[in-house]
């Protein structure tokens, strides 16, 4: 049974909204440039022609209004706290945010007052990245992990439209 080949031609795809809604949000991901300390020259270094973030859809922004990834790159200061979730607020819904090194997901080697121990204290975060600094293929495979997170979401149009939330499985 079902939908018969034959009846729908050669050139017709049958899928579900949500599928089209991710592979497309998946497709485009605009982070915005919010680089702290050294990982910020990896991630510039991944956004430029050796090694091309373009042919993934991912194209860099300086509005949070325009962003939906926010990628922590670099050692997070507790002055820089509010600063950073401001900025988070300010994008729009969904988002996602990628701690970038060693310093981002765990506060690196700086145990000090002043060093926020880990993004995920005051940021929920989808992906880490760890290195010091994390090299761009790093990078790479951290955006390419997170295009599989967000696939594997359910009910993503009926969130936006106000319906349910979003079903992560992952």
């Amino acid at each position: 049974m079902g939908v018969e080949e034959t009846t729908l031609g050669n050139n017709v795809i049958t899928t579900s909204l949500d599928k089209v809604v991710n592979w497309s949000r998946s497709r485009s991901l605009w982070p915005l440039t919010f680089g702290l300390a050294c990982c910020a020259i990896e991630m510039m270094a991944t956004g430029a022609a050796r090694f091309d973030l373009d042919r993934f859809g991912v194209l860099f922004r300086a509005s949070p209004r325009q962003a939906d990834l926010l990628v922590i790159a670099g050692t997070v200061t507790k002055k820089m706290v509010p600063v950073i979730q401001t900025v988070y607020e300010q994008m729009p819904e969904p988002r996602y945010v990628i701690a970038m090194g060693a310093c981002a997901c765990s506060g690196g080697i700086f145990d000090t007052y002043s060093t926020v121990q880990g993004v995920d204290e005051f940021l929920p975060v989808d992906v880490y990245i760890p290195g010091c600094p994390p090299r761009p293929e790093g990078l790479l495979y951290g955006l390419m992990k997170l295009q599989e997170k967000i696939m594997n979401e359910r009910n993503s149009f009926g969130a936006v439209l106000g319906i349910g939330e979003r079903i992560s499985d992952i």
